[in-house]
């Protein structure tokens, strides 16, 4: 078998470089994931971004960070997170401090807390959808706590008074059932 005459100035042409990993750029776009295979019950909570892809029973709490509901998840919790994303299926209440993106092939059934939400075409959601600022929020968070020490109809009324809505963007063709619960 020929082989070819050997040159020293090749082999520095031809010599194979290090692989060097890519760095992340910062250290919050770590995130989190559930595994398709595992079941929790309980409570979950913390301060990085969460992938979801298996089963949940209980709370959910990130409140600084966002959640994504994977395609084969199946949540029966509340949510408590910064950012939602649903393209699985969803049993319980949803609150934002920023947005509830509800992806086509997304379901949930339940209540909704957020300042800005988006439903696709195709994506189910079944339960009252309260839209509101961050502010808002904070103070019915705050008028709640005093209702629980007073009687309920001035609760009632301040929280009537308190819950005015901005608005919701809703994808054309979305199945969307809204209780208005004032």
């Amino acid at each position: 078998m020929l082989q070819p005459a050997h040159n020293a100035a090749n082999d520095t042409k031809h010599s194979p470089t290090p692989y060097t990993p890519p760095k992340n750029i910062t250290s919050s776009m770590e995130q989190a994931t559930i595994g398709r295979s595992v079941v929790i019950k309980g409570d979950i909570s913390g301060a990085e971004s969460l992938y979801i892809d298996g089963r949940i029973e209980g709370t959910i709490n990130f409140a600084d960070s966002r959640v994504t509901i994977g395609r084969n998840a199946v949540i029966v919790a509340n949510v408590t997170a910064k950012e939602v994303v649903v393209m699985g299926t969803v049993t319980g209440n949803i609150q934002c401090t920023d947005r509830l993106d509800i992806r086509s092939e997304g379901s949930l059934t339940g209540d909704v807390v957020t300042p800005r939400v988006c439903v696709e075409d195709g994506a189910l959601l079944k339960g009252s959808v309260e839209v509101r600022t961050a502010q808002k929020q904070v103070q019915a968070q705050h008028e709640k706590a005093q209702a629980q020490a007073k009687p309920a109809e001035p609760a009632k009324a301040a929280a009537a008074a308190a819950g005015a809505s901005s608005s919701a963007t809703l994808a054309q063709g979305s199945k969307v059932m809204y209780n208005e619960s004032n």
